[in-house]
């Protein structure tokens, strides 16, 4: 969205610029014909407590609720899990696939009969997952997330319109993954107050073309390290993929204990055998994402490096995780609170 605004700013760095053209002609009016929601924005005035929130939550036999953090998820889902609601799943990468792949089969099932299904989930249901739900609850974040997320409401058009409510958590730490997720959120603020809720339809091509008009001129196209822009500039490529991260603070790849034969049987093939492409092939659903600890963090003691085939060391990014008791059936893997290391 917006691209022909960053064709001026793109030519300092490429002759060519960058003008793209839309394939789909806008006299077909696409996204008003498949308008299959309405966005309530008239809760995030007041930041709602998990305790309202699960309440609310509560009335709902089906209902999906997206928010920005996994400790907000798991909050939540443990507040829930408090008043008994039936049907009650968890959905966030502190699951390793096979294990998120098992509870959307049952989501789906549910749905499909009829039976109470409130699914708490992070922003990982927001793309690749077709789910139905006649309601949604999302935390304030991105506009294109909001969106997202409302994609996952009605969206076989079972009902008339779906509803999908917004609103914003009660947390006095961090809100929000990192700086870039928050920059956008506010801009979607910022658009809120600035154009009144009736004038923020999603449904609108035009108002994710001024989302991303006003994102863009907040971000700036080059938003990187000088360190980066002069390798770049040198075509010293070499250097440029040793700068360049998408996601600033790296990550490791843990065998988590979900299936507990499984894991053992991984395990103990890694040890004897090493890493090999075959094994990771494997190995891949039962892992989970966690930052790179530090040597002083007692994370760290849970982590055995996987050794490396051949007897050339260990690998450097992918281990397998030795507490199998905080891999909960529910959740996924809960490292102890003061670790805080799970990836947001």
């Amino acid at each position: 969205p917006a691209f022909a605004h960053l064709d001026k700013a793109v030519k300092q760095f490429c002759v060519g610029g960058w003008a793209p053209e839309e394939i789909v002609p806008a006299s077909l009016d696409l996204f008003d014909r498949g308008k299959r929601t309405r966005v309530d924005w008239s809760a995030i005035d007041e930041p709602v407590s998990w305790p309202d929130l699960s309440e609310q939550l509560c009335g709902e036999r089906q209902g999906l609720c997206i928010v920005n953090l996994k400790r907000h998820a798991l909050a939540l889902f443990h507040e829930l899990a408090a008043r008994d609601v039936e049907g009650l799943l968890h959905l966030s990468t502190s699951m390793c696939p096979a294990h998120r792949r098992s509870v959307l089969d049952e989501v789906r099932e549910r749905l499909d009969v009829g039976d109470p299904c409130l699914l708490v989930a992070t922003q990982c249901v927001e793309a690749g997952v077709d789910l139905d739900f006649p309601v949604v609850y999302r935390a304030l974040g991105p506009l294109d997330s909001i969106a997202q997320a409302a994609v996952r409401c009605n969206r076989n058009g079972h009902a008339k319109i779906g509803e999908v409510h917004v609103f914003r958590p009660e947390d006095d730490r961090r809100p929000y993954p990192d700086g870039a997720y928050q920059q956008a959120a506010n801009v979607a603020e910022m658009m809120l107050r600035e154009r009144g809720s009736e004038h923020m339809d999603i449904n609108d091509p035009g108002l994710f073309d001024d989302y991303f008009r006003e994102l863009y001129d907040v971000k700036g196209v080059a938003n990187a390290e000088d360190e980066l822009i002069k390798a770049m500039d040198l075509q010293h490529f070499a250097e440029v993929a040793r700068l360049y991260r998408v996601i600033e603070r790296g990550a490791v790849n843990v065998l988590v204990p979900y299936c507990p034969d499984t894991f053992n049987a991984l395990a103990d093939e890694v040890r004897e055998s090493g890493l090999t492409r075959k094994w990771i092939q494997k190995a891949r659903a039962h892992t989970v994402g966690l930052f790179v600890p530090r040597a002083d963090d007692p994370v760290a003691d849970l982590m055995e490096a996987v050794p490396v085939r051949g007897g050339r060391g260990q690998s450097d990014d992918w281990f397998i995780y030795l507490g199998e008791g905080d891999y909960k059936t529910g959740v996924g893997l809960v490292t102890p609170d003061k670790l805080s290391l799970l990836i947001g």
